[in-house]
């Protein structure tokens, strides 16, 4: 008689006895199927794994299908090995740089020597299309590192071959599809044959992997223009190409050679360049009657500090910045609308006293004088501390705050003395160059180091909280964006490096119990690719200090 295990299925509350190596794809069978959509992958202990991993001992296991975040990431990943390996068998002397997400999709671009046309994309569908038909397994390698350089480099893929000879790891894992090997950040489904929506078209000079919407896996998200955003990702990917910092292998050596002063330096610099050049076209169009100034942006997008430095460059072109956040305006605690779990809606544009926001802006812009209030976190109540504003005749009003873009905010208010600044977290620099970093990951990062530092929550909570959040920024946020006139990147090259030392003890403090441990483990593997880059050369009026600490600037 076989030896057997006990397995526990999160997703129906079913204990299973099955044999002692079993799949999680065989044991999916055994414990009844529980999920409406195919599974990508499941959390064994907490922790993702891949649909192939064996059980030797009892577990706690929950499948997750496409409709949550950690499903998504691995379809997307399987799709990005069939587009990589077709894009290899089409042209075989072709470089493939999967770059950033856009638009609801993920921008690539192919370099062949010349444009890549309508007939050539159709030629790449059409062999992603037999690779997924033929149901491919993707194996999982696990070898020591140096060899695993020797194969990416045997093949062209010197970028792979530097990531993983700077991550100071000794074995590496990579896949290998139909002979074409790949390395990817996380797991991947057991074959081609779950990719089963997805199409390819022409953007910018490249091209836009779509992918199918979270909430509704059979069928495409639409194609969101987003030119504004696209420009700003190009801007700084033309800044990281000119110091040489192509990826984080290239980011790696150069501070193993000691340069990590110098790329801060460039990366602070290339920032302040940016507030500068907004701060000279607010005050360009301050003489055609602009008088407001809206500041938007994401979770840890670093508004404030961006607020704040803004401000002083407003200063130097002889204007008087006087500033106001939207967080001052919120209700009560007792009175924010709830959302639909009945948990408060912190992220609503409705959580925010409107009718007393829009009386303090009437007044102000009428030359009056008002008393500013301030919002206690703690208590969840408003308070006042004595703080009088009023403009004068040189005077600019910031208001900061991630509904500031939102056109009801300030509808009574005529666009022509608006200008609108978007702040987000535009992280250009890639694993390797078919690993992109989520911008996403980059803010959760900057708010589990913030909120335990300064406002006394544990990463379980900060995580815990973020889907709310998101879903917030999905809904109040992001529709708004390409409204801006201008759009900041607060994302630095050397940024996640500097993080690290931060974010690691932190994350350490989650246990393995706990439901967030699956993303708490996912992040500080994902730290591992970065050396380290100490926070001492950090400037004082760094944006990265309203995270850290020790700034210039008070908050």
């Amino acid at each position: 008689m076989s030896e057997t295990i006990t397995i526990y299925c999160k997703n129906n509350n079913v204990y299973k006895e099955v044999p002692v190596g079993s799949s999680l794809l065989d044991i999916y069978a055994a414990v009844a199927a529980p999920l409406h959509y195919r599974p990508m992958n499941a959390q064994v202990n907490n922790r993702t794994e891949g649909l192939n991993f064996k059980c030797w001992r009892p577990k706690d296991i929950e499948y997750v299908d496409y409709t949550e975040l950690s499903g998504l990431r691995t379809y997307v990943r399987s799709l990005c090995h069939i587009f990589s390996k077709a894009v290899n068998d089409v042209l075989p002397c072709a470089t493939l740089n999967l770059e950033h997400p856009i638009s609801k999709g993920y921008y690539c671009v192919i370099h062949n020597g010349k444009d890549i046309d309508q007939e050539t994309i159709n030629k790449i569908k059409k062999r992603m299309r037999e690779i997924i038909d033929a149901d491919l397994p993707f194996h999982l390698k696990t070898v020591r590192t140096v060899d695993a350089a020797v194969l990416f480099r045997e093949r062209g893929m010197n970028d792979k071959a530097r990531l993983i000879e700077t991550t100071g790891m000794s074995y590496t894992s990579y896949y290998e599809l139909d002979g074409y090997i790949n390395f990817f950040y996380g797991c991947l489904t057991p074959s081609t044959g779950y990719i089963n929506l997805f199409d390819i078209v022409p953007y910018a000079d490249g091209v836009l992997l779509r992918i199918p919407k979270r909430s509704n896996p059979l069928e495409l998200e639409p194609v969101i223009p987003q030119d504004k955003m696209f420009e700003a990702y190009k801007e700084h990917l033309t800044l990281q190409r000119t110091v040489g910092l192509n990826n984080v292998g290239d980011l790696n050596l150069a501070i193993e050679k000691g340069l990590s002063r110098e790329i801060i330096l460039v990366s602070e610099a290339m920032q302040e360049k940016q507030v500068a050049k907004i701060a000279e076209e607010i005050a360009h169009r301050y003489k055609d009657g602009v008088r407001l100034v809206l500041i938007s942006g994401p979770s840890s997008s670093g508004k404030t500090t961006f607020c704040k430095r803004l401000e002083v460059q407003l200063t130097t072109n002889l204007l008087h910045p006087v500033g106001i956040s939207l967080d001052d305006y919120f209700l009560n605690r007792e009175d924010t609308p709830k959302d639909e779990t009945g948990d408060y809606d912190f992220e609503s544009l409705y959580a925010l006293d409107l009718p007393y926001f829009n009386s303090d802006l009437k007044k102000l812009l009428a030359g009056e004088e008002i008393e500013l209030p301030s919002f206690n976190f703690e208590t969840g109540s408003r308070i006042y501390k004595g703080k009088k504003l009023k403009l004068h005749d040189n005077s600019i009003l910031v208001i900061e705050g991630i509904h500031a873009l939102n056109p009801e905010l300030t509808a009574f208010i005529d666009d022509k003395y608006k200008y609108r600044v978007y702040v987000s977290v535009l992280t250009s620099i890639s694993l390797d160059n078919h690993n992109w970093i989520p911008t996403t990951d980059n803010r959760l990062l900057r708010r589990i180091i913030r909120d335990y530092r300064f406002r006394g929550y544990s990463a379980q909570e900060t995580i815990s909280r973020w889907p709310s959040v998101r879903r917030g920024e999905d809904k109040w946020i992001f529709p708004y964006q390409e409204n801006a006139d201008a759009m900041f990147n607060s994302a630095m090259l050397y940024e996640l490096a500097a993080l690290r030392r931060f974010a690691e003890p932190i994350l350490s403090e989650v246990k393995e119990s706990d439901r967030t441990n699956a993303e708490a483990y996912r992040l500080l593997r994902f730290l591992r690719y970065f050396n380290y880059i100490p926070d001492e050369e950090l400037p004082g009026t760094s944006l990265l200090r309203e995270f850290l600490g020790g700034g210039s600037f008070r908050y």
